[in-house]
Protein backbone atom coordinates (compact mmCIF):
# COMPACT_ATOMS: atom_id res chain seq x y z
CA UNK A 1 0.00 0.00 0.00
CA UNK A 2 1.47 3.53 -0.98
CA UNK A 3 0.59 6.36 0.90
CA UNK A 4 -0.50 9.51 -0.61
CA UNK A 5 -0.66 13.12 1.14
CA UNK A 6 -3.00 15.06 -1.06
CA UNK A 7 -2.78 19.21 0.46
CA UNK A 8 -5.27 21.95 -1.21
CA UNK A 9 -7.25 24.44 0.91
CA UNK A 10 -10.23 23.15 -1.21
CA UNK A 11 -11.98 20.77 -0.31
CA UNK A 12 -13.59 19.87 -3.84
CA UNK A 13 -9.78 20.21 -5.34
CA UNK A 14 -8.54 17.22 -2.62
CA UNK A 15 -11.38 14.85 -3.58
CA UNK A 16 -10.68 15.58 -7.36
CA UNK A 17 -7.30 14.78 -7.04
CA UNK A 18 -8.29 11.65 -5.27
CA UNK A 19 -11.02 10.50 -7.49
CA UNK A 20 -7.83 10.84 -10.13
CA UNK A 21 -5.83 8.66 -8.02
CA UNK A 22 -8.23 5.83 -7.38
CA UNK A 23 -7.87 3.93 -10.51
CA UNK A 24 -4.05 3.41 -9.69
CA UNK A 25 -4.39 0.37 -7.22
CA UNK A 26 -3.02 0.12 -3.60
CA UNK A 27 -2.94 4.26 -2.95
CA UNK A 28 -4.44 5.23 0.62
CA UNK A 29 -4.85 8.52 0.77
CA UNK A 30 -4.79 11.29 3.88
CA UNK A 31 -6.04 14.86 3.48
CA UNK A 32 -4.54 18.35 4.49
CA UNK A 33 -6.03 21.82 4.20
CA UNK A 34 -2.82 23.76 4.75
CA UNK A 35 0.76 23.94 3.96
CA UNK A 36 1.05 23.61 8.10
CA UNK A 37 -0.97 20.52 8.63
CA UNK A 38 0.66 19.41 5.76
CA UNK A 39 3.96 19.81 7.83
CA UNK A 40 2.69 18.26 10.75
CA UNK A 41 1.35 15.17 8.84
CA UNK A 42 4.52 14.65 7.08
CA UNK A 43 6.48 15.04 10.38
CA UNK A 44 4.55 12.10 11.82
CA UNK A 45 3.79 9.82 9.45
CA UNK A 46 5.57 8.29 6.38
CA UNK A 47 3.87 9.00 2.42
CA UNK A 48 5.36 7.73 -0.83
CA UNK A 49 4.01 10.69 -2.81
CA UNK A 50 2.98 13.95 -1.84
CA UNK A 51 0.09 16.10 -4.07
CA UNK A 52 0.29 19.64 -3.49
CA UNK A 53 -0.82 23.13 -4.17
CA UNK A 54 1.18 26.26 -4.29
CA UNK A 55 -1.79 28.56 -3.19
CA UNK A 56 -2.08 28.38 0.60
CA UNK A 57 -3.32 30.54 3.31
CA UNK A 58 -0.82 30.22 5.94
CA UNK A 59 2.37 28.47 4.36
CA UNK A 60 2.36 28.01 1.55
CA UNK A 61 3.48 25.51 -0.90
CA UNK A 62 7.11 26.52 -1.99
CA UNK A 63 7.45 26.91 1.76
CA UNK A 64 6.19 23.03 2.15
CA UNK A 65 8.67 21.56 -0.55
CA UNK A 66 12.07 23.21 1.06
CA UNK A 67 10.82 21.87 4.57
CA UNK A 68 10.57 18.15 2.95
CA UNK A 69 13.66 18.57 0.90
CA UNK A 70 15.50 19.88 4.03
CA UNK A 71 14.18 16.94 6.44
CA UNK A 72 16.81 13.30 5.86
CA UNK A 73 14.09 11.18 5.76
CA UNK A 74 12.22 12.88 3.36
CA UNK A 75 14.52 14.44 0.76
CA UNK A 76 13.31 11.70 -1.77
CA UNK A 77 9.70 11.78 -1.12
CA UNK A 78 8.22 12.74 -4.61
CA UNK A 79 6.26 15.57 -5.35
CA UNK A 80 3.85 17.01 -7.65
CA UNK A 81 2.39 20.52 -7.52
CA UNK A 82 -0.85 21.22 -9.02
CA UNK A 83 -1.83 24.59 -8.94
CA UNK A 84 -3.48 27.63 -11.04
CA UNK A 85 -0.59 29.53 -11.47
CA UNK A 86 0.76 29.01 -14.69
CA UNK A 87 3.38 31.42 -15.30
CA UNK A 88 7.34 30.06 -16.23
CA UNK A 89 8.39 31.83 -12.81
CA UNK A 90 6.04 29.57 -10.62
CA UNK A 91 6.74 26.62 -12.46
CA UNK A 92 10.64 27.52 -12.22
CA UNK A 93 10.46 28.25 -8.42
CA UNK A 94 8.48 25.26 -7.69
CA UNK A 95 11.41 22.85 -9.42
CA UNK A 96 14.23 24.77 -8.54
CA UNK A 97 12.44 24.12 -4.33
CA UNK A 98 12.48 20.64 -5.27
CA UNK A 99 9.16 19.56 -7.28
CA UNK A 100 9.31 16.32 -9.40
CA UNK A 101 6.19 17.38 -11.14
CA UNK A 102 4.53 20.48 -12.00
CA UNK A 103 0.92 20.99 -13.69
CA UNK A 104 -1.33 23.46 -13.84
CA UNK A 105 -5.12 23.64 -13.25
CA UNK A 106 -7.34 22.16 -14.47
CA UNK A 107 -5.64 19.08 -15.42
CA UNK A 108 -6.91 16.15 -16.65
CA UNK A 109 -7.63 13.00 -14.84
CA UNK A 110 -4.95 11.07 -17.14
CA UNK A 111 -2.38 13.43 -17.29
CA UNK A 112 -2.21 13.34 -13.32
CA UNK A 113 -2.77 9.32 -13.11
CA UNK A 114 0.03 9.39 -15.65
CA UNK A 115 2.57 11.48 -13.32
CA UNK A 116 2.03 10.07 -9.70
CA UNK A 117 2.67 6.27 -11.43
CA UNK A 118 5.43 7.40 -13.33
CA UNK A 119 6.49 8.92 -9.65
CA UNK A 120 5.83 5.75 -7.58
CA UNK A 121 6.94 3.50 -10.00
CA UNK A 122 10.20 5.33 -9.96
CA UNK A 123 10.99 5.59 -6.71
CA UNK A 124 13.69 3.67 -4.71
CA UNK A 125 12.55 1.38 -2.37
Amino acid sequence: MSEVLVVDDSKVMRDMVVACLRPYPGLNFTHASSGLEAIERLSLSPYDLLVLDLNMPDIGGIEVVEFVRGQDRLRTLPIIIVTTRGDEASRARALSAGANRFMTKPFTPDAILAEARGLLEEKPA
